[in-house]
């Protein structure tokens, strides 16, 4: 059987990234409109970078190329929590809010590493 060439469409990681994605979205159109250019879009743009470095990944010929793109998107994970953390500290988004920030960022970065794993 030959190999799907989107094949990244069904995978669990690349469908919880873009669901990741919609609930920091929500977040994202609350922030006041002087953030807009600011940590919006970084925050945005890492989003982004998740799901499109597992899609990226999935194309690679060998799982050590995959597994590289995949550490990207964990980054990426780190950089729209670390964008929420200084949101929290300029006071635009609340402890509660953080913290389930946090929480959802956990579980993604989470379901990478093991589908990183999975790879071996």
């Amino acid at each position: 059987m030959p190999i799907k060439t989107f094949r990244f469409i069904d995978f669990k990681i690349y469908k919880e990234a873009k669901a990741f994605r919609k609930f920091i979205n929500a977040f994202l159109n609350e922030f006041p409109s002087d953030e807009r250019f600011r940590l919006v879009n970084q925050i945005h743009r890492a989003c982004q970078s998740i799901i499109l470095n597992i899609a990226e990944g999935s194309a690679k010929k060998s799982d050590k190329d995959f597994r590289r793109f995949l550490e990207i998107s964990i980054a990426s994970v780190s950089e729209v929590v670390a964008g929420f953390d200084l949101a929290k500290d300029d006071g635009i988004i609340s402890e509660d809010e953080f913290n389930s920030i946090e929480f959802r960022a956990e579980n993604l970065a989470r379901q990478i590493g093991g589908f990183m794993k999975a790879l071996s």
